[in-house]
């Protein structure tokens, strides 16, 4: 009896009951009829609640508020801006602008629904305007939005690592390589696109007479100077044993020959010179742009920078973006009030908790798929198709797709993960590796007709009907597609970065190859 809690479900879905109420529902009624209903509401309840009661899910709502704060102290439109003075001067610039913009926004946000509704409110307008029609902005803002969630932070690798007990900094780190796939893909079909729909032809855009705040000027001067200086020491780090300025011990760590503080001194300096170099070279309105966005975009630096350095885990390091995003809204940019934070806490509050819900439904839902052998029987029928787990994979892509098309991707990981993951680690494929082609699958499937919810998110923001959305957006979806195959088939584009950092668990007498794919039943 128990086997049919998920037809009931889609049942239950389909006639439009709430996804969260379909997911407590149908276990509840299958029980009931099972005659089992010896505390079945306080099983459900507590499930419930077990399942939102969770240290790392504090994540989510700390990286929602950060990004709430962000939009409402105007980071969107300097983001926009300085997209705007990099990729205006291509063929089709706004829309290579709005792509740019959505892999800014997603080290902000991790949303797909905030990107396309804080972005597209912007942008959609600005396209129109320019001579875009108001279909192909539509699609292209909610087809970029997508990156939102591939990019670090994520919502769904969270919930992702929190189900199946992965590492959240190695999802968060696998998914970096993936995101910007996913963004030059999409920049690449736009030009393909340019001469055949006769795009607007290309115009640098940089804003003319910008102001800056000599607070606001300083902290920019010291974080580019920083950044630079970081970037110069990772690179100096890499390639100092080669050139015979670190040596290996014997436990397999580096030993710099020179004071590592006195280096990065010393390239802090050198930074300062090569910057200096360049401001000669652009204007000063230009300038300014770059300064303006500098302070925001230190938000994915401190997040991921943080994690790699082991400073903090990426639950605290969601409380740290909070933080820096009040001191810089407050303090730094002055683009905030202490009368707008009541608003935000409220916006941020309503949209966590219906992730919390979905999380804690789902997990009680998640109780009656263990209950009634479905992963088994699937699992059975699965390995039954075909014994090749380079032709299971491809069969497992086009579920997800399908689940995707009609199911939010939270919901559809905590459903399907615990049921998915276990055959293909036995497979073979590496936990990370599947954890990133499920997450950015089902995320694609946000974007997919019919029930896409950024398509409707898009709709309500353009005034343009799904349909129309839907159509214009299948070159941008096939784009996004093939490089959900890639990933899936070559493991070292979203592998080699969490490798390299140290974050699969591997030691250093593993290579490789043999890292980023185990052997069957090796996880």
């Amino acid at each position: 009896m128990l086997l049919w809690f998920l037809p009931l479900f889609l049942i239950l879905i389909m006639i439009g009951l709430p996804v969260v109420f379909a997911l407590l529902a149908s276990p509840f009624a299958l029980i009931m009829l099972e005659g089992d209903n010896r505390n079945v509401v306080a099983g459900l309840y507590r499930n419930l609640y077990n399942g939102m009661d969770s240290f790392p899910l504090m994540a989510l709502p700390f990286f929602m508020l950060a990004g709430e704060i962000m939009n409402r102290g105007g980071i969107t439109l300097r983001l926009v801006e300085f997209s705007q003075a990099f990729m205006g001067h291509l063929r089709g610039g706004l829309a290579h602008v709005n792509i740019l913009s959505s892999m800014l926004f997603a080290g902000l946000s991790g949303s797909a629904v905030a990107d396309t509704s804080a972005l597209g409110s912007t942008l959609i307008p600005a396209m129109e305007k320019n001579g875009y029609t108001r279909k192909f902005a539509a699609a292209i803002t909610a087809a970029s939005s997508v990156i939102g969630p591939i990019i670090p932070p994520s919502g769904i690798m969270i919930i992702y690592a929190y189900v199946m007990g992965e590492s959240v900094a190695s999802l968060f780190l696998a998914g970096i390589v993936p995101g910007i796939m996913v963004g030059a893909g999409l920049m690449v079909m736009v030009r393909l696109m340019a001469d055949r729909y006769d795009l607007p032809k290309a115009e640098r855009i940089v804003t003319k007479n910008q102001d800056i705040t000599q607070v606001e000027y300083w902290v920019s001067f010291v974080l580019l100077r920083i950044n630079v200086g970081g970037l110069l020491l990772a690179i100096y780090s890499g390639l100092s044993a080669r050139v015979g300025l670190a040596t290996i011990n014997e436990a397999g760590d580096k030993v710099h020959n020179l004071n590592i503080w006195i280096v990065f001194l010393a390239l802090l300096v050198a930074a300062h010179f090569l910057l200096m170099g360049y401001r000669g070279r652009v204007s000063h309105d230009f300038r300014m742009i770059c300064k303006k966005a500098i302070a925001p975009l230190q938000t994915p630096i401190i997040i991921l920078g943080g994690i790699l350095v082991g400073v903090f885990t990426p639950t605290e390091a969601s409380a740290i973006a909070v933080a820096y995003a009040l001191l810089v809204s407050f303090f730094v940019l002055r683009s905030m009030k202490l009368r707008d934070l009541g608003e935000v806490l409220t916006k941020s509050a309503l949209a966590t908790s219906a992730v919390l819900l979905l999380v804690g439904a789902a997990v009680a839902f998640k109780t009656v798929v263990s209950l009634s052998y479905a992963p088994q029987i699937l699992s059975d029928y699965i390995l039954s198709l075909s014994e090749n787990p380079l032709i299971l994979l491809f069969l497992i892509n086009i579920l997800l797709f399908i689940v995707g098309m009609f199911l939010d991707a939270g919901p559809a990981i905590i459903i399907l993960g615990p049921i998915l993951g276990p055959i293909f680690v036995d497979l073979g494929v590496h936990p990370v590796h599947f954890a990133i082609i499920m997450s950015v699958n089902l995320t694609v499937g946000l974007a997919t007709p019919p029930m896409g919810l950024v398509l409707f998110v898009a709709s309500t923001v353009s005034g343009e009907k799904v349909e129309t959305i839907a159509k214009a957006i299948l070159p941008f979806l096939a784009v996004e597609i093939l490089v959900i195959f890639l990933i899936t088939y070559i493991p070292a584009i979203s592998m080699t970065v969490p490798y390299l950092a140290g974050f699969l668990g591997c030691g250093p007498e593993v290579g490789f190859s043999a890292c980023i794919s185990p052997a069957p039943g090796i996880n």
